[in-house]
């Protein structure tokens, strides 16, 4: 939303296409988000759609003339999927191998196994950690929401003791690390060092994790307690295969493009000269696109 209503605002810096102060573009920007929330939790509207109209709200607040405005937006989306497009596909096939290929469930499993009574909240938090670095999140939400029945009730635990750790285990691997659209559009937008800001991000994501995952739990579980349903726990997508990897083969996978990229991030850092061979190889093999399909053809 942001880097289109940039584009979409000030399409060439030299000639901006609305003439408006800053704050009439404060109450456009506020009138679009408005919008967006409106359309998607009111009206029910695709969240693309949402977007589009919000877009265009924005501009209309903002006072720029309907063509430039329908212009700018198509360049905005345009620069957009040109910089972040190709990752983000081979991201979300990355996620829907590891989903039907049963690896998914494979990690919860082998995590659940080890783990017991009070540790379960924090298995929560590490299993949705794991699995949302390929997933997106609503991806996510959908396959970890009879693990979270199933474990509440087998532990006896509150809902809110086993899902708040879930959720903020995909929420902060969603908003702080790539190949999720947001960090990587925000990459995109200011020209930043994918791999330092996955670094970043994977430092910045644990403790976000914890505070807002097993840690808060406690106090909301106390607050709200909901007990896990009769006769309501979903099938899993797994439960039909023959077979499904192993939990090794599978971590690995996952983790392969942030090896990667974290790799090329150090080399850049420590070796400073760009005729050293190995800082030509993990440039190439470090780069987010080889990274990325480097994961999806070993998945």
């Amino acid at each position: 939303m942001t880097h289109l209503s940039v584009e979409m605002l000030a399409a060439d810096a030299a000639a901006p296409i609305t003439s408006a102060g800053h704050a009439q573009l404060g109450i456009a920007v506020l009138a679009g988000i408005a919008a967006i929330v409106l359309l998607i939790t009111k009206f029910k509207l695709h969240a693309f759609l949402s977007l589009t109209i919000g877009s265009l709200v924005l501009g209309a607040v903002a006072g720029a003339p309907l063509d430039k405005a329908i212009d700018g937006f198509t360049k905005g989306i345009g620069s957009t999927v040109a910089g972040t497009g190709v990752l983000i596909a081979l991201g979300a096939i990355l996620g829907k191998l590891l989903a039907d290929s049963g690896g998914a469930d494979q990690i919860v499993d082998t995590i659940l196994a080890k783990s017991s009574g009070r540790a379960l909240p924090w298995a929560m938090v590490l299993i949705a950690g794991v699995i949302g670095l390929p997933l997106f999140f609503e991806v996510g939400i959908v396959l970890l929401i009879p693990v979270v029945l199933l474990v509440a009730k087998r532990g006896n635990y509150s809902l809110m003791r086993i899902g708040i750790p879930a959720l903020a285990g995909l929420s902060v691997m969603h908003g702080f690390i790539p190949p999720h659209p947001g960090p990587l559009a925000a990459i995109d937008a200011i020209d930043a060092n994918l791999g330092v800001t996955l670094a970043l991000g994977v430092l910045i994501a644990i403790p976000t994790a914890i505070i807002a995952g097993p840690v808060f739990a406690r106090y909301a579980a106390r607050w709200v307690d909901i007990t896990p349903p009769e006769g309501l726990t979903p099938q899993r997508a797994s439960e039909n295969l023959d077979r499904r990897p192993s939990f090794g083969a599978t971590v690995a996978t996952v983790l392969l493009p942030v090896v990667l990229m974290l790799a090329k991030a150090l080399v850049d850092i420590v070796v400073d000269d760009s005729s050293n061979h190995l800082q030509r190889v993990t440039d190439v093999v470090g780069s987010p696109l080889i990274a990325l399909l480097a994961a999806v053809v070993v998945g």
